[in-house]
C-alpha cells in the first residue's frame, strides 16, 4: 500500500533499499527535490497556526559558530546555565517530567535538546524566546546527534578556559525509554560526565548494586518529582558555580 500510494515520494540510499522504491546511487538529491516541488503543498486552511512553528538545525557546527557570542553572554551574566534535555520518550501522560523541566528553566538559561523526548516541548519554540539573539531552545536533532551535543559541551569548556566539562554550568536531563538511550547514556559515562538525571522510569536491568555504583561514582540521580522545580534548583546551583 505504501509503495502504491507514496511510491513517488519514498527514496532510499546507501546500504538501505527496498523493492519498488527509488534508490539514489549517489549524493545527488535532485530527484527528491523535484518530487517535493511537484506536490501542491499545504492548502490555506491546512497551514499551521501562528505560533506553532519551531526552528531546527542547531548542530554542533552551528552552535559553536556562536561560541564567541555565547561566551560573552555567559561572562556578562546574561546566560547563567545550560540544560541538555533529551533522549528517548513515549506518549504516556506520566512521562511529562522533562517537558516540565524544560519549561522550568529560568529565562537566563539555554535548553539544548535532541531525540524524540524533545517533542514534549519543542513546538513551544517561540515561547522560549532568546537571550541577546541566541534562541533559548536549541534543537540539535535526534538521538544519533548526541555526538554533536558532546562537541558543544567540549567547545564551551575550551572557550571558557575550563579544564573539565563538569565545571560548566551544564545540567543533564536524559529521558530513558528504549535501547538506543543505553548507548547514549554509556557514552556520557565513558566521557566522565556527571550529575545526570535519568528517568522518569529507570531501566529494569539496573540492579541495586549498579544503581549504587552510578550514584556514587557518577552522581546519577533519578528524574522524579517536579521537573520544573528541579530545573530551578539546578539553575540556582549554576549561579554558585560559575
Amino acid at each position: 500500500y505504501q509503495r502504491r500510494v507514496h511510491g513517488g515520494r519514498i527514496f532510499t540510499r546507501s546500504a538501505v533499499g527496498w523493492p519498488g522504491v527509488q534508490h539514489l546511487e549517489s549524493g545527488d538529491f535532485s530527484s527528491v527535490i523535484a518530487a517535493a516541488q511537484e506536490l501542491e503543498g499545504f492548502l490555506p486552511n491546512e497551514c499551521p497556526e501562528e505560533g506553532s512553528f519551531t526552528m531546527t538545525g542547531f548542530g554542533h557546527k552551528a552552535v559553536l559558530g556562536l561560541a564567541d557570542k555565547i561566551v560573552a553572554a555567559v561572562k556578562e551574566g546574561h546566560i547563567k546555565s545550560f540544560f541538555l534535555i533529551g533522549g528517548c520518550d513515549g506518549a504516556k501522560p506520566g512521562r511529562s517530567f522533562f517537558g516540565d523541566m524544560a519549561r522550568g528553566v529560568p529565562k537566563d538559561g539555554i535548553v539544548m535538546t535532541l531525540g524524540c523526548g524533545k517533542f514534549r516541548f519543542n513546538k513551544e519554540f517561540e515561547s522560549f524566546g532568546d537571550i541577546g539573539g541566541i534562541p533559548r531552545l536549541l534543537d540539535m536533532g535526534q538521538c544519533n546527534d548526541a555526538y554533536g551535543a558532546v562537541q558543544v559541551a567540549v567547545g564551551l569548556r575550551d572557550a571558557l578556559s575550563l579544564d573539565d566539562v563538569n565545571k560548566l554550568p551544564l545540567h543533564f536531563g536524559i529521558s530513558w525509554f528504549e535501547q538506543k538511550a543505553v548507548a547514549v547514556f554509556c557514552t556520557m559515562l565513558h566521557l566522565g560526565l556527571r550529575n545526570i538525571h535519568l528517568g522518569p522510569t529507570l531501566p529494569t536491568f539496573l540492579t541495586p548494586n549498579v544503581v549504587n555504583l552510578l550514584v556514587e561514582k557518577y552522581g546519577v540521580a533519578a528524574a522524579s518529582g517536579d521537573g520544573a522545580e528541579l530545573a530551578r534548583k539546578l539553575a540556582q546551583h549554576s549561579n554558585n558555580m560559575y
